[in-house]
């Protein structure tokens, strides 16, 4: 026995369903051709069929069998065929108008083609079809299902087309030397373009002649038609002349806008419901859309136009006092942290700093840069006349040479103070920004704290 016909694995495929989904899900998957007139489906493997199942699942599709079974008079080549067939000895097939190709492994090493030429339809055949079809769109609805009805079948006819083919509308041929009308080669082959109409009508319908795009187009085509001339015409619109239209009129002025209030108003309070966000948490966001649309209002200017999210994120967390940190400031921290990928000690540290400066604070935690000559070299020997250590310079930093203590040189031309454990290389923004070095040193030093800053709250404690 040739390794092509060789038994099926012990393991044994999925039985073939026989219903019209699972049927279309066990459909070899189809390339189709750039001009939609050439349909090529993977081999489909080997599998188990019952004995006496019929080989298709659907009606039209073992209409299909019926047209080959009444082509041939022999039962034994058909036999033969459909063992092929379940063997997965058919390898890819090929659908074009009015011919269905593959190569189909028999017991020679090499393959045969095996070919089948179907009758396509002439113009004035496809014309009555889709007229008969978009006449009725329930037509169109199965065949965008991936269904076939009966009906329309019955009403192809009366259109004068026979959709499912008869023993004269097929003319098979193969490279055999078997002479059968078909052979069994050629009967492998249908036997598996049935399982192609299984999946889809639109194979029947292309071997007729005409490609799914262009069918669905003409169809959509013939409803806008027939949708056109059911719908009642639209009365007709009265004419205007050009200079009527564009002729100067008085229009009047518009109202006075309304004054505006002097503060912003009060959101409303938010329920507290299960599965709900914060209804805290919701009324600060809410409160801060309200003085913004104020300041936008009565300034216009948007006081936050340019904050990047993490900006944005830090000025909201500095708008809650945090001293005892609450368990609302706790939760504002945790989800402004999560929503922009930082930690609660990062949010912390940042906060501190916006409070030193705002925006021009945030960025001399974050951003070191280097500054140009004047301020920065001036600023050393100012703190050695007043008797401090020799600061270490780095970038825009001046470090003190205990490691405890540093001044950043603000790109606003300020200086602000940080603290850190000595050697921890873990630093905070402490006192108010100032102009002068010494001056910001000595705030510092003194723990003149920033406004609202956490005060004795370790930041550590933000969870």
């Amino acid at each position: 026995m040739s390794p092509r016909m060789s038994p099926r694995p012990a393991t044994g495929p999925a039985p073939r369903p026989t219903t019209g989904p699972a049927a279309r899900r066990s459909a070899p998957r189809a390339r189709i051709g750039p001009d939609d007139l050439r349909r090529t489906f993977e081999a489909v493997p080997a599998r188990t069929s019952a004995e006496g199942e019929p080989f298709a699942a659907s009606w039209w599709g073992r209409a299909w069998v019926d047209a080959l079974e009444s082509l041939s008079m022999d039962e034994a080549r058909l036999a033969r065929g459909r063992v092929y067939a379940d063997d997965g000895q058919v390898a890819a097939i090929t659908v074009t108008p009015g011919r269905v190709v593959a190569y189909v492994h028999g017991s020679r090493a090499r393959p045969y083609r095996a070919e089948l030429r179907l009758r396509t339809f002439a113009d004035p055949g496809w014309e009555a079809l889709l007229d008969a079809v978009a006449a009725r769109p329930g037509h169109l609805a199965a065949l965008l299902a991936k269904e076939m009805p009966h009906s329309l079948a019955r009403t192809a006819e009366e259109a004068g087309v026979r959709l499912l083919p008869a023993a004269d509308d097929l003319d098979p041929s193969c490279t055999c030397p078997d002479h059968g009308r078909p052979c069994k080669h050629v009967a492998a082959l249908c036997f598996q373009t049935a399982l192609l109409l299984d999946s889809d009508p639109f194979v029947l319908l292309l071997m007729r002649g005409r490609g799914e795009r262009e069918l669905l187009d003409a169809l959509a085509r013939r409803n806008a038609e027939h949708s056109a001339r059911e719908r009642p015409a639209a009365p007709a619109m009265p004419s205007v002349a050009a200079g009527e239209a564009f002729a100067a009129r008085f229009l009047p002025p518009l109202p006075a806008p309304r004054p505006v209030p002097p503060h912003p108003g009060q959101p409303p309070s938010y329920p507290d419901l299960p599965g709900a966000r914060d209804p805290l948490g919701l009324d600060a966001l809410a409160t801060d859309a309200v003085a913004r649309a104020h300041a936008l209002l009565t300034t216009g200017r948007d006081p936050l136009a340019g904050l990047t999210e993490w900006q944005d994120a830090v000025r909201l967390a500095a708008a809650r006092p945090t001293a005892g940190l609450t368990a609302t400031t706790r939760a504002l921290y945790r989800e402004l942290a999560y929503a922009t990928g930082r930690t609660t000690t990062d949010l912390a540290r940042a906060v501190a700093a916006w409070r030193q400066g705002e925006a021009e604070g945030l960025a001399a935690l974050e951003e070191p840069w280097d500054p140009p000559a004047g301020p920065f070299d001036r600023a050393r020997p100012a703190l050695a006349a007043a008797g401090f250590p020799r600061f270490t310079p780095w970038r825009n930093r001046l470090t003190h040479p205990a490691g405890s203590l540093q001044l950043r040189l603000g790109q606003d031309l300020r200086w602000y103070g940080y603290e850190s454990d000595p050697g921890a290389d873990d630093w905070w923004p402490r006192a108010a920004p100032d102009p002068d070095p010494v001056s910001a040193l000595e705030a510092l030093l003194a723990g003149d704290a920033v406004p609202e800053s956490a005060g004795d709250d370790d930041p550590h404690y933000v969870r």
